[in-house]
């Protein structure tokens, strides 16, 4: 009977020992640091989930797809001077100099209004805003989740050639995707738009 007991207490000791070292290298594991190729592919995957290229925007109003929802962050006095066309404005801002971040009821409540169907596209001022980057992080928190323009509206309206293909300079005009006053406007549709023509699908631009 002693030998049974020393071998089921070893089979004990065993299994709690092999468990623990598990744990230990599971644990090394998952706090080791990220490998120079693992912080690439996450760089990517939430560079391509986030950011939409302009380009992707401009064909989807050419093509009048109905897929999104573009929401301009600016003042209520900017937006009504001008605006990408279609877009709607939920204000980030009191007015053109004075930030609303304090207003996060209305903020996130406006925005949950949304369709929950379709892609939520932000912009602001321009490529280096961080206002775009604070809202949709206020937004993250309460559980709803935005893309982010690729550029801003300084960008879209003042520098068109800056991110439209050299051969479409003369083809497209910016103020064709412009829009004043208060209502969001309707784009054109151009069945013969150029915008992203060639390739499309996953890797589409």
């Amino acid at each position: 009977m002693d030998v049974i007991k020393l071998i089921i207490l070893s089979a004990i000791i065993g299994a709690l020992a092999g468990g623990a070292v598990g744990y230990v290298v599971a644990g090394q594991l998952a706090n080791r640091p990220a490998s120079q190729n693992e912080l690439i592919r996450d760089f990517y995957l939430t560079e391509t989930a986030v950011h939409v290229s302009p380009h992707s925007l401009r064909k989807m109003m050419d093509k009048g797809e109905k897929s999104f929802v573009l929401v301009d962050l600016r003042s209520k006095e900017e937006y009504d001077v001008e605006h990408i066309i279609g877009a709607i404005n939920i204000p980030a801002y009191k007015d053109k100099d004075t930030s609303a971040y304090d207003e996060v009821d209305r903020i996130v409540g406006e925005f949950a209004k949304l369709p929950k169907n379709k892609d939520v596209i932000v912009y602001c001022y321009s490529m280096p805003c961080m206002t775009g980057r604070k809202i949709g992080k206020m937004l993250v928190e309460h559980g709803i989740y935005v893309k982010h323009l690729g550029i801003g509206w300084n960008e879209w309206r003042y520098f068109w050639t800056l991110w439209n293909h050299e051969g479409e300079w003369n083809s497209t005009n910016a103020t064709d995707y412009i829009w004043q006053g208060p209502e969001p406007g309707v784009p054109k549709t151009n069945h013969n738009s150029s915008a992203c023509s060639v390739g499309g699908g996953e890797f589409g631009c």
